[in-house]
Order: C-alpha cells, then structure tokens, then sequence
C-alpha cells in the first residue's frame, strides 16, 4: 500500500471509501462523513496536506483516507482528526495504522501543537493519544468523556488547554 496526498483526482474515490465505510442514517441516504469530508474541504479549515490516501500499489484503487482540519483550543491553533475510513474488505490489514501514522507526523512537521478526535477509546491509544480532560482540553459536548482524546505533539506546551471548537462544518452537519 502507498500513503499519499490526496490529489483532484481522489475526490470520488474519498467519497467511495466513506460511503462504504461508515453506515447511512437511512436507506438510500449517504453517510454524514462523506458530507462532512466536502464541507471541510470546501471551508477555511482545510489543510490540503493533512488530507491523505492509501491505495494499491500500481493501480491507485483507493482503499483508505484520512484527514485532519482545523481547529482550536481556547483559540489556539489545534487540528481536528476525522473521519478516518476504510473499506471494509481492508480493515483490520494496518491501513488505517499506516494512515494515521502518516497523518500524525505529517501534522508534527506542520508545527501544530495537538490532535484531537472522537473515537474509540480502544483503539487510538496505541498512536499516543490520551483522554483530552488529562491535558485540560474540554470537550464541546461534557457527555463525550474518554472518547474524547488527544495526541500532543512536538510543539504542544502545558498552556494548551481549554475548550475545544472543530471547524464549523463539525456543528453544520
């Protein structure tokens, strides 16, 4: 597998993994993150070279995709992790490790101070990611509780902390 960017070309393909990725809230509807990673791209919270793939060697079929944005934490600047997809037929074969391993340097070469997310508070640890409360960084919803996490990186400092906002469209959707 290769980890790459996202290019103009991986639009339809990022739409494709969501869509099988994550469930629809009804028949025939498309998933909320497939909307979501459009509105991101489309607002002032997109970071282009946050926005990464991972495809087939030789054939560029898209089997993952992640993305961070945006954010901030007591108005300091903080990125926001998600979604993160995988097609079904390719989970639990590390591209969802190699994306987010990708993703977390790649931030950390941005010099932004941490990564924040709402996931599973099974599986981010193993990527360094912790409770948001131990590091002082509220939750924007208090009922998220340990899925509410985050992962400082080389240039978070102690006084990073407070209430935490994701890009609007987080709120919009």
């Amino acid at each position: 597998m290769i980890v790459r960017r996202e290019e103009p070309a991986d639009i339809e393909g990022i739409r494709a993994v969501h869509t099988a990725a994550f469930p629809a809230p009804d028949e025939g509807q498309v998933p909320v993150e497939v909307g979501l990673v459009d509105a991101l791209r489309a607002s002032d919270a997109w970071v282009p070279a946050l926005s990464l793939v991972a495809c087939e060697p030789g054939n560029d079929q898209l089997i993952g995709h992640v993305v961070c944005t945006r954010a901030s934490v007591a108005g300091r600047p903080a990125l926001g992790l998600g979604p993160l997809g995988v097609l079904p037929g390719r989970q639990r074969q590390g591209v969802g490790s190699a994306l987010m391993h990708a993703v977390l340097a790649a931030a950390d070469a941005l010099d932004f101070p941490v990564v924040v997310l709402l996931g599973h508070p099974g599986y981010y640890p193993r990527f360094g990611f912790r409770p948001a409360a131990e590091l002082g960084i509220v939750p924007p919803d208090p009922s998220w509780r340990e899925a509410f996490q985050a992962r400082p990186l080389a240039a978070y400092t102690d006084d990073v902390q407070g209430e935490f906002a994701y890009a609007a469209p987080f709120t919009e959707l």
